[in-house]
């Protein structure tokens, strides 16, 4: 498939501050590609570089073959942006809100009302078109910009943070609302922090300092270290790690006040691990790799203390 957005050695610099460091990767067309990063990553500024609204340092950037730079007028022209912050007029009603954005991008009359009566319906907002926004949640709010982002008919959707502030439902049904738009065929990159939200994407951009530490899709990445997670609470950790690593060898870190365990067949592992140190084991627990696991093999470090 073609690509949809070309990142090519990328730099952003804000004086001292080096915010991207040469972040380089592709989007396909059709595609729902995930930007996770912790806040300080370099995903907002890289996201509002796509959104022609900063020019960057080095490096190119495109939407549809266009440079984002060098010809931002059309690039505006094929990308639907929503924002973190809420872009609705809380005192307008959803249709409103929807009919502002469609004058905006020229268009009137009844094919636009008529657009935008189809697209608060696929979002099943269509029964509140006459609600002011201030009544609705914050679900049904994140739903309506999204209608808005789309109804010009945008080749590609920017979406910053879109589960930002909404309740663990709304970030559940956002997920799906998301899920509708990948069935439809539109290229989507959306920013986040939220582990779930990238695991649904086709692929993944990890960003840390600036740059891209992992890529690729998030079962594979997940899946590459090829062991299971153990992760022990003991009242010395450090001193716990220690003797873990002398004694077993393999990756062993304490990330926020636990023992790290990197070991294939980890249920196994358990019982000669406990035995090994009696009355140290406070609590164990085994899983699977995650998308936080990711980021700590890559950067050293869990995902809450790249944010701090």
């Amino acid at each position: 498939m073609a690509d949809a957005i070309e990142v090519r050695g990328l730099e952003r610099n804000f004086g001292d501050r080096r915010a991207l460091a040469g972040v380089s990767f592709a989007v396909r067309s059709g595609e729902m590609f995930g930007l996770l990063g912790p806040n300080g990553g370099g995903k907002t500024t890289l996201f509002r570089i796509l959104a022609t609204l900063l020019s960057p340092t080095a490096g190119t950037a495109r939407i549809e073959g266009i440079d984002v730079e060098g010809d931002a007028a059309r690039v505006r022209g094929r990308i639907g942006v929503v924002f973190q912050s809420t872009s609705t007029d809380k005192k307008m009603t959803a249709m409103e809100n929807m009919l502002l954005q469609g004058a905006m991008y020229g268009l009137s009359g009844e094919p636009l009302r008529s657009r935008a009566s189809v697209l608060l319906a696929r979002f099943g907002v269509l029964d509140r078109a006459n609600d002011r926004c201030e009544h609705l949640s914050g679900g049904l709010r994140r739903r309506v910009e999204i209608a808005k982002g789309l109804l010009h008919g945008p080749a590609v959707l920017l979406l910053d943070e879109p589960s930002a502030g909404l309740d663990v439902g709304a970030r559940r049904d956002l997920r799906e609302v998301l899920a509708g738009l990948r069935q439809d065929g539109t290229t989507v990159l959306l920013t986040t922090h939220f582990m779930e939200e990238a695991a649904v994407c086709d692929r993944v951009a990890i960003l840390d300092l600036g740059r891209v530490v992992a890529l690729g899709r998030p079962d594979a990445l997940c899946a590459e270290s090829g062991t299971d997670v153990i992760s022990v609470r003991t009242r010395e950790p450090e001193r716990f790690r220690a003797a873990v690593a002398a004694r077993f060898g393999g990756t062993v870190t304490v990330v926020e006040g636990a023992v790290r365990i990197e070991r294939s067949r980890g249920h196994e592992f358990v019982p000669q691990l406990v035995e090994s140190f009696p009355g140290q084991v406070d609590a164990v627990t085994v899983a699977r790799p995650t998308l936080e696991d990711v980021f700590i093999r890559r950067t050293g470090r869990a995902f809450a203390e790249a944010s701090a």
